[in-house]
């Protein structure tokens, strides 16, 4: 089987989340930064292209506002070298930017999810990428979020980190850490995929061995 011609996108790794307005909780910002920078190293080392996603919000926003600290890149991200840059307005990276010509423009045939929201920016980058026709990989710790309550109800970070990990495995994307991706561009092994019929079978078959 040919090999993937992947990029990284990294997306929307900014200072509200570190500690801002926008705080990750998990995995908390302090460990996924790090597996974020770990695959960018990774990617350059390995030829892998790499393009940086920054969201920008209006001036009175409350998080992202353009011109704020909050709204800038993280210093370890702007420290790195980059392939290409988008900003964006909307949470899908595809959304009002150049990214799919980019990669097309360049053979990319698969896209490596890292950065922020788990459940929003990153869920809504994986599922446009699937319906525009690539591959995804998910990098579970490389991503985060944090916890909701609204009139539908109210979840953890964990739990709507869990959740949309497992979904994503269930047909949108291979969801993997960033350890056995970097593993993977190294031995050129293929990433475990799944669908929603196997996903939900593994499942009854789980239940009723209870």
């Amino acid at each position: 089987m040919s090999q993937p011609k992947r990029a990284l996108i990294v997306i929307d790794v900014q200072n509200d989340y570190d500690g801002g307005n926008l705080p990750m909780e998990h995995p908390p910002f302090s460990q996924s930064i790090k597996n974020v920078t770990h695959a960018m190293d990774a990617a350059r080392e390995s030829g892998v292209k790499i393009v940086v996603v920054r969201h920008v919000a209006p001036e009175a926003a409350p998080v992202f506002a353009k011109g704020s600290r909050g709204g800038e890149l993280h210093d370890d991200i702007k420290a790195r070298p980059r392939d290409h840059y988008v900003e964006k307005a909307m949470p899908s990276a595809f959304a009002g930017t150049d990214l799919e010509e980019w990669l097309r423009s360049n053979d990319i045939d698969t896209v490596t999810i890292a950065g922020y929201m788990t459940h929003h920016c990153d869920l809504s980058t994986t599922i446009q990428a699937v319906h525009m026709g690539f591959a995804v990989e998910f990098l579970s710790d490389a991503t985060g979020t944090l916890p909701y309550a609204n009139k539908a109800g109210a979840a953890s970070a964990e739990e709507i980190h869990r959740v949309v990990t497992v979904i994503a495995q269930g047909g949108f994307a291979a969801v993997l850490t960033t350890g056995e991706w970097i593993e993977c561009l190294k031995s050129g092994a293929l990433p475990e995929r799944d669908n929603p019929y196997a996903s939900n079978q593994r499942a009854l078959r789980q239940s009723a061995a209870a």
